[in-house]
């Protein structure tokens, strides 16, 4: 009998090999998440800046005709802060020309319940120039001194880079 003999060859992936890719998958993925998460997060604060610009109007038109900044809501003709909500934002309050944004409903768990502040820069000896906004813990522009509290409390990676204090 010269029966040839055949040799055993595996089609495909060996159960081994199959797990070491589903591995290294799971690492790649669990790297990309934390990433994807805190961009998430600052996309829902970018989408929520703009909101601010009701309250920021009236104060920079007070500012133009008084050089005063507003204290409040009511003297910025707004409505209580409770009242000015949308997907992310639970309230807006104006605080001595400051605007502070309080995040909740629809937010992220780790910015729910936090605060961002929008503070007026001006130029004290030039009053005619109008006010610069500064976002949470950025610095103002030279020669600029920011007015108002801040009230920032949003962890910095989470902040956009426009709103993150400068060295």
């Amino acid at each position: 009998m010269n029966a040839e003999r055949q040799e055993f060859r595996p089609d495909g992936f060996t159960l081994l090999e199959m797990m070491i890719v589903i591995c290294i998958i799971a690492i790649l993925l669990l790297l990309a998440v934390p990433g994807t998460q805190d961009s998430t997060i600052r996309k829902q604060i970018n989408d929520a800046l703009p909101f601010a610009n009701i309250a920021q109007k009236p104060i920079d038109d007070n500012w133009a005709a008084t050089q005063t900044l507003l204290a409040d809501n009511a003297a910025a003709g707004l409505p209580v802060p409770e009242k000015i909500v949308n997907n992310y934002i639970k309230s807006v309050t104006v605080e001595n020309g400051a605007i502070h944004i309080t995040f909740g409903y629809r937010a992220s768990s780790a910015i729910k319940d936090k605060t961002l502040s929008l503070r007026p820069a001006i130029v004290e000896d030039a009053t005619i120039v109008p006010i610069t906004w500064v976002c949470g813990n950025a610095n103002a522009p030279d020669p600029m001194t920011i007015k108002g509290a801040n009230k920032t409390d949003i962890p910095q990676r989470y902040l956009p880079f426009a709103c993150r204090k400068i060295k």
